[in-house]
């Protein structure tokens, strides 16, 4: 917000400098982002008087001007404006005067062979207007070689202001005054408050159909009203705090805004009386009503923007006819305008997050919505309605006809909070004292620091540690509601830089939680297999499913397309493969840990997976391989996902699977660890690539991590044990046979290790043929075994037993026909 320095000082006794009062400030946790010294702009400006206008004799569109600007001479000063007129008091630069606002300084020079003595500004160049049509004249009598600065409202600074979410009443003048007054004990001066004893008549009714979005709402009818310009003081005053002056009346509503931090607004009287109305010679009484928006209903909104309205708008309406989106900009069918001689002001309430919703379903955030959205002050709204109405009838006449109310605000004004001098003590620590000794904050800053914020405290247990019942005030109501709270105003007050900041003697060395450690190991695998970490969003493309494994819905997406949480991570990868893809990056070979959510029968579930997705040429470049691509197959994908396994120490087995409907059918494997599933294997779908446009064969993965986690978090592989190198050779063997198709290869190496025993060391397939002279449904393998004993060679007399025991077993358990 804005801050006007003068305005600040009617509200409050300053002794500070600005610079001074807004470090103040931004200690105490309101960041001042800018100091806007406005009385640099027109430093050396006058108020001149011009005697006379006379053409200049070598330039059609200049005029030589002799002005009077307080001194002995006067000055001759060449003009270029149209509206320069004799008699006119005018804004004079005079020689040596900087103009920073359009970065000029004043000499005196010759301007098509006449010597011209200053300049004669317009308010764009003294930094009040864009632009400006002419120089600027004043109204009334002033002395020439008046400082032009208090008639412009140019000898103000302003602090450019940033308050924290949960401070609401410092989005006011009258907020920030009572929070300068609480830091530097100045006296607070608040605006005097008229009164009106309102009664209400028969022209307006109120019909408040959402209490808890609406708890208050007051509807004043003002009669007789002529709408001009505001005076320029108001003008000013608003232009400084960065509002646009439009006319009296709307000017007070956003000025009452301003000073209370009550957000007002003004409806046309007599278009409001039109709306619904069958006969508009006779009118009945006008109902205004506050409820929410139904599917279909239109608004033109104040911008000029018809807006299709959403269930969970809430509208203020005219006769059932919406006029407004509550709390957040006026609708353009009750606009005041310059013809406009009857309001009704509207001065209401309402619920925050309602507002919020409001505004963010149409995209629009304006001052009044950002006002309601932290909460304004319950207990002032009867005080900034009544400022506005005698405001208004200050500056635009009328009288004030009658008042509608409707009032279901809960009452703050008897909440306590119970303060215990322990806890702060506790909180806070020690503070510096004077003397350079370390001490504990007194009961008596206590109560002086909570008495300046107005609270109201009374002692319930007394004695060296007392317990006050502190009472706050209405205007805090939202963000003073525990004992922490009012811990935090002393610490504010007080000063956090005179609290001690003593490390603790003796800190603990950090370490890495068993979980994190394996995830590294995880990563660190991943990472030196070829894949890149990505991150996505949790969010996906899709509509919500019922029924286990069905997709969960969001119930504010931050995108409209990305309405539901993923239960798989598997689709974003292929949507950053073909991103990649499309810039012509290349392939992406990645992995991704993150989580996924899915719906069950018993409610909703999540769990964190790692997922990875490879394709394209495994060797890049053309060395080796005679410009030849070496597309990604089956066996090299698999041997990449077997190298991460074997990096971090861990057998997983493959089963075929056709379940995903993301992966080929016949090209897909389940994986299973120590006989739990450790998540899927495959060639993406060739329909997908295909749709997609995806160039190549891709493979992907998705692993439990919980799962993978639980198969690391042993002991023989967090703590690895060195094995010995064989110091004896080794004795291969190979075994060739005729299998069932249905066998799988996992389930035949399986059986051969557990039949060869501890001498047998590896074992590898390396040929498979289907075709001529191979019987039906079956196919041939063959697999070289390794033989090696750590303590001596093995003789064939060690190695035959134990191989017939290879060949018999995979008769026994497969009906094998053995070949060799």
């Amino acid at each position: 917000m804005r801050i006007s320095w003068n305005w600040l000082r009617e509200l409050v006794d300053i002794n500070l400098t600005p610079e001074e009062l807004a470090e103040t400030l931004t200690f105490a946790g309101f960041e001042v982002e800018d100091i806007e010294d406005r009385r640099s702009w027109a430093e050396g400006v006058v108020v001149g008087k011009v005697l006379a206008v006379e053409p200049h004799p070598n330039a059609d569109k200049l005029r030589v001007c002799q002005v009077d600007v307080g001194d002995a001479n006067n000055l001759t000063i060449v003009c270029g404006a149209a509206n320069v007129r004799a008699e006119a008091l005018v804004p004079v630069a005079v020689t040596g005067t900087y103009l920073p606002k359009i970065d000029v300084k004043i000499r005196a020079s010759k301007l098509r062979g006449v010597r011209s003595e200053g300049m004669i500004c317009s308010l764009s160049e003294l930094g009040l207007e864009k632009t400006s049509e002419g120089i600027h004249i004043f109204a009334g009598e002033i002395a020439p070689g008046t400082d032009v600065r208090p008639r412009l409202q140019l000898d103000d600074v302003i602090l450019d202001l940033t308050a924290t979410a949960n401070r609401a009443d410092a989005l006011s003048m009258v907020g920030v005054a009572r929070e300068v007054a609480a830091l530097t004990g100045g006296n607070l001066h608040l605006p005097k408050v008229p009164t009106y004893n309102l009664e209400s008549g028969e022209l307006i009714n109120l019909k408040v159909s959402e209490s808890t979005a609406c708890p208050a709402y007051l509807g004043t009818v003002i009669t007789g009203v002529k709408i001009a310009p505001s005076p320029d003081w108001l003008q000013y005053r608003l232009a400084a705090a960065g509002v646009r002056p439009i006319s009296n009346v709307v000017d007070v509503t956003n000025y009452i805004m301003l000073q209370w931090g009550q957000p007002l607004h003004a409806f046309d009287g007599d278009r409001l009386s039109q709306l619904g109305q069958d006969n508009l010679e006779n009118p009945a009484p006008t109902t205004i009503g506050v409820r929410f928006a139904e599917a279909g209903e239109t608004l033109k909104t104040l911008d000029g923007q018809t807006r299709t309205l959403q269930a969970q708008n809430l509208l203020i309406t005219g006769n059932d006819q919406p006029i407004a989106l509550a709390g957040v900009m006026g609708g353009e069918t009750t606009e005041v305008y310059e013809g406009t001689t009857n309001l009704v002001l509207e001065a209401a309430l309402f619920e925050p997050i309602t507002v919020r919703r409001s505004a963010r379903a149409q995209g629009i955030r304006t001052e009044s919505s950002s006002r309601y959205e932290r909460s304004v002050n319950q207990a002032e709204l009867e005080t900034a309605c009544n400022c506005a109405i005698a405001l208004i009838l200050e500056l635009a006449g009328g009288k004030v006809v009658s008042q509608a109310k409707v009032d279901q605000r809960q009452d703050y004004s008897q909440r306590t909070i119970d303060l215990r001098l322990t806890r702060i003590h506790h909180v806070l620590g020690n503070i510096t004292l004077i003397d350079g000794e370390v001490g504990d904050i007194s009961p008596e800053d206590v109560e002086r620091i909570l008495t300046a914020l107005g609270c109201q405290l009374e002692v319930k247990e007394p004695g060296e540690f007392p317990v006050w019942q502190v009472k706050v005030p209405a205007y805090r109501y939202r963000d003073l509601e525990r004992e922490i709270d009012l811990i935090e105003e002393v610490a504010r007050l007080y000063g956090y830089d005179n609290f001690c900041d003593h490390l603790p003697e003796q800190g603990e060395i950090g370490y890495l939680s068993p979980e994190e450690f394996l995830k590294r190991n995880i990563r660190a695998a991943l990472r030196g297999a070829g894949l890149t970490e990505l991150v996505h969003y949790t969010y996906a493309v899709g509509k919500p499913t019922e029924g286990d494994g069905g997709m969960v819905a969001i119930a504010n997406p931050l995108f409209t397309e990305y309405s539901v949480l993923r239960n798989e991570i598997i689709p974003g990868l292929i949507a950053a493969y073909l991103h990649n893809q499309d810039q012509g990056n290349g392939v992406l070979n990645g992995f991704e840990i993150g989580r996924v959510f899915w719906r069950e029968e018993d409610g909703l579930r999540e769990a964190d997976s790692i997922g990875g997705i490879f394709g394209g040429a495994y060797h890049q470049g053309n060395w080796g391989s005679y410009g030849a691509k070496a597309e990604m197959n089956w066996y090299l994908a698999k041997g990449l996902l077997e190298g991460v396994f074997q990096n971090l120490g861990i057998t997983v087995e493959y089963q075929p699977d056709q379940q995903s409907h993301l992966l080929h059918p016949g090209r897909t494997a389940s994986l299973w660890i120590s006989g739990e599933r450790l998540g899927r294997f495959g060639e993406l779908h060739p329909q997908i690539r295909s749709e997609r446009g995806i160039e190549g064969v891709v493979y992907a993965f998705e692993l439990d991590l919980e799962t993978l986690l639980s198969a690391l978090d042993r002991p023989e592989i967090l703590v690895p044990k060195f094995q010995t190198y064989g110091s004896y050779p080794q004795s291969d063997r190979d075994i060739a046979f005729f299998a069932p198709i249905k066998v799988t290869a996992a389930e035949i190496t399986k059986v051969i290790r557990q039949a060869g025993g501890s001498l047998l060391e590896s074992i590898t397939l390396f040929d498979e043929y289907r075709g001529q002279n191979v019987p039906e449904g079956q196919r041939s393998l063959a697999f070289r075994l390794v033989y090696r004993s750590s303590d001596r060679t093995l003789t064939e007399e060690d190695i035959e037993p134990v191989h017939q025991q290879v060949r018999e077993s995979l008769v026994e358990k497969f009906g094998v026909n053995l070949r060799s």
